[in-house]
């Protein structure tokens, strides 16, 4: 088939790289989000998926939004059987899905129908799933809720951060949209309706998300933590100032302490929470570089009682 693929961020590479090193299909044009400021001048950088495509020559299309007339129009004269997407990051108006004959098929990181949108590796962290996987569906204008052509499972370790779970269901989803795009192609894999149980939702983390509240139990507090690192990061305040929690570890033998204070020992760092106490084991405070939390808690110099979370 005749193939755009549409995607912005890092994660979205594997997919890419996975249908141009197919053979079946040929990858006529990619569509992504357009430059962006980054960095601290602030320079207008392309996008992972737009540098990886300039890289293979291939045509790039970076509407500002997909329904603008011109990008219509090149789509249309391009003329895709078929547009495979991973994290394009815009919605896709009825005129653009109706140009390929075989539609806009999504791969997306979660066991649809549970968590539709945004951010499903860093929801099925927080609520302590299991099991997770990828899915690649056919795009309805709704949200995440059109027919499912297939998934692939992934387990979720204890130690996860939605950066590890995304590394590998960024692969284990290319195989998946690679092999999509192939039953599609030769009439072998059919869409099926997903159930109408069974639905969750999965909204953008936003930085307050990311806040640690320290009258939660130990396990929340891990889950929030693996779940926003590495984006947005996981945070608290200390002395009035934001400090990153990078990796903590639950202390299940430790109920000693109130909900955020802080006990320094020469080796560990422990904190407070509803439950048992958690060991801070990596952490960045404002203005600095990522350290051990014992080696911040030293150049700190912490006294009895102090607490984080104010």
């Amino acid at each position: 088939m005749k193939l755009v693929f549409a995607g912005t961020p890092e994660v979205a590479i594997p997919a890419l790289d996975a249908l141009l090193a197919s053979g079946r299909h040929e990858v006529a044009a990619v569509v992504t989000r357009p430059d962006a400021p980054a960095g601290r001048g602030r320079r207008m950088v392309a996008s992972p998926v737009a540098e990886r495509a300039e890289e293979a020559g291939i045509e790039v299309l970076k509407p500002l939004k997909p329904g603008e007339p011109e990008f219509l129009e090149r789509l249309r004269e391009i003329g895709p059987d078929c547009c495979p997407v991973v994290a394009y990051g815009a919605l896709l108006p009825r005129a653009a899905l109706d140009i390929p004959v075989h539609g806009w098929v999504n791969l997306h990181f979660s066991l649809l129908p549970a968590w539709r949108g945004a951010a499903p590796v860093q929801h099925a962290l927080m609520a302590g799933d299991e099991i997770t996987g990828a899915s690649t569906f056919l795009i309805e204008e709704g949200l995440d809720s059109g027919p499912v052509y297939g998934t692939v499972t992934e387990a979720i370790r204890p130690t996860d951060t939605s950066g590890d779970l995304l590394t590998r269901l960024a692969l284990a989803g290319a195989g998946l949209l690679a092999a999509t795009m192939d039953g599609i192609e030769d009439g072998t894999l059919k869409p099926v309706p997903q159930p109408s149980e069974g639905v969750s939702f999965a909204p953008k983390i936003t930085v307050e998300d990311a806040r640690i509240d320290w009258t939660a139990p130990a396990l929340r507090v891990d889950r929030v933590v693996r779940a926003c690192t590495p984006a947005p990061g996981a945070w608290t305040t200390f002395r009035g100032e934001r400090l990153k929690l990078i990796q903590v570890a639950p202390v299940p033998d430790r109920t000693d302490l109130a909900p955020g204070v802080i006990a320094a020992g020469k080796r560990s760092v422990h904190v407070g929470t509803g439950s048992y106490a958690v060991e801070l084991l990596w952490v960045q405070a404002q203005g600095k570089k990522p350290m051990a939390a014992a080696d911040w808690a030293r150049g700190v110099r912490i006294f009895g009682n102090e607490t984080l979370g104010g």
